[in-house]
Order: structure tokens, then C-alpha cells, then sequence
């Protein structure tokens, strides 16, 4: 998860003075994702998987219910309504699927772009003909309900396939275990703060995980959505599992917004 254009620099700006210390600044921190080390897969795997696009793809996101979808808040940080579109039912992020409007978007309330902290947006969706688009919606967790520490999940997405500036067209996916929350903070502690809106997954050895282009896209548990991709530090760097936004921490949210 490299910077890219539309990372707001945000973990950078942050880093290079903690606690009134000065830290060498980190180029390489990011705050926004695209698959290392998966493989190619289908819409048909994935259905829930969306890309949020302005004029070329720019974030990944997850179909939640009829007419809703998750994503990140860096995402939408900066942009209108009208200057984003939805991809629907696509393998391909340039291709195929359905191009869909963005009625209205929804940040959380909290979410704090200095420290990263309650990176989630709903995106209301206009309404299309989901029988033209191969589709299904991602399955929530329970307000609180957690993940247990070693759990293999699935990260998908489009943007870089290995830790340089070259991305797929074609939709991948990649699978990592959850890390103890603990270990995670020890590895960021010269970074920020992982907080309770926060899980982190990855491998020891690095070699897996999200990268530029996937910011915004789904971590699952069998078609069940327990992570949005956030930020961290480098692309399958060893040490430095990938941050994601937890979804069960905003349950209740996610229902007083959209009613799912």
C-alpha cells in the first residue's frame, strides 16, 4: 500500500513527529493498498467487490446490501459526489460490469485523517439493474463480534502486484492470517496508534498483502467482511502486517446509516 495521487499523505505527515519527537519520515507508508502476492480471480469469486472510480479506478469496495457499499474515508476525503462512479460485477477495473452513480457519501463522523482512526465511508448508491452485473453482498459481523488472532483471510483487489509501480487490470486476491493485536502495535510503535477500529493482517515474512489501489476493498472471512483496507507501512514488508479498518466496530453505524 505505496503512496499513490490520491493518498492524502496523511501517515507521513503524521509519523515525522510523534509525541513531540522528531522521527525520520518513512516515504514508503501508506495509506492505500494493491494486492502483493495473490493470484488472478474472478468477479464470480468475489461478487461483492466493487471499484470506486474517478474517471480511471482508484479504490476498491465492498457491496454491503441494495444500494450501499463500504469503502474507505481517504478514499472519498476530497471528492464530490459527482466526481466518482462505482464499478459493479467486474473482473477487469477498466472493463465490463456496470458504471453506477454515487447518490450521496458517507464518512464516519470520527474519522481523524491525522491518525487514520474510523477510515470508513458509506456510498449510497443510484439505482441499477443488478441483473445486467454478476453481483452479491459481503455479509456483516455483529457490533463488537471479533476475529480470533491467526485466522486466515482474504484481501482482494486491482493496483500493484509486487512493490513497484505496476498494476493488474485483472481483479486478484490473497490470503493472510489476522495478527494479535499486541504484536501489531509493537511493530507500529514508532508510527501511531492502532486502535480498537483497527485489525491487522499479515505475514511474518512479508512476501503478501495490499498495496497502491486496493485502499477502500474488502478483508473476508467467506464472503464475510471483517476488514477494509486502511494503510501501513511498505507492501508485504516483513515485520509490517497491513492495517485495515474493522468493521465490527462500527456495526451499529453502518446499521443507523444505511439500515443493513
Amino acid at each position: 500500500m505505496s503512496l499513490s495521487w490520491n493518498t492524502l499523505l496523511l501517515p507521513l505527515l503524521l509519523f515525522t513527529c510523534v509525541g513531540g519527537l522528531t522521527v525520520p519520515a518513512v516515504p514508503t507508508l501508506r495509506q492505500d493498498g494493491r494486492i502483493v502476492g495473490g493470484v488472478q480471480v474472478s468477479i464470480k469469486d468475489y461478487p461483492y467487490q466493487i471499484s470506486l472510480q474517478r474517471s480511471f479506478h482508484m479504490c476498491g469496495g465492498s457491496l454491503i446490501g441494495v444500494g450501499w457499499a463500504l469503502t474507505a474515508a481517504h478514499c472519498v476525503e476530497s471528492a464530490s459526489v459527482e466526481s466518482l462512479k462505482v464499478r459493479v460485477g467486474a473482473t477487469r477495473k477498466e472493463k465490463d460490469g456496470l458504471i453506477v452513480n454515487i447518490r450521496r457519501i458517507h464518512r464516519h463522523p470520527d474519522y481523524n485523517s491525522r491518525t487514520i482512526d474510523y477510515d470508513y465511508a458509506l456510498l449510497e448508491l443510484a439505482p441499477y439493474n443488478s441483473t445486467d452485473v454478476t453481483q452479491a453482498f459481503a455479509q456483516l459481523p455483529e457490533q463488537n463480534e471479533d476475529l480470533p488472532d491467526g485466522t486466515l483471510v482474504t484481501i482482494t483487489g486491482w493496483g500493484n502486484t509486487q512493490n513497484a509501480e505496476e498494476s493488474s487490470d485483472v481483479l486478484r486476491a490473497v490470503t493472510v492470517p489476522t495478527v494479535n493485536q499486541t504484536q501489531c502495535t509493537l511493530a507500529y510503535e514508532h508510527f501511531g496508534n492502532i486502535t480498537d477500529r483497527m485489525l491487522c493482517a499479515g505475514l511474518t515474512e512479508g512476501g503478501k498483502d495490499a498495496c497502491q489501489g486496493d485502499s477502500g476493498g474488502p478483508l473476508a472471512v467467506n464472503g464475510k467482511l471483517w476488514g477494509v483496507v486502511s494503510w501501513g507501512f511498505g507492501c508485504a514488508k516483513p515485520k509490517y502486517p497491513g492495517v485495515y479498518s474493522k468493521v465490527s466496530a462500527v456495526r451499529n453505524w453502518i446499521v443507523s446509516i444505511s439500515g443493513i
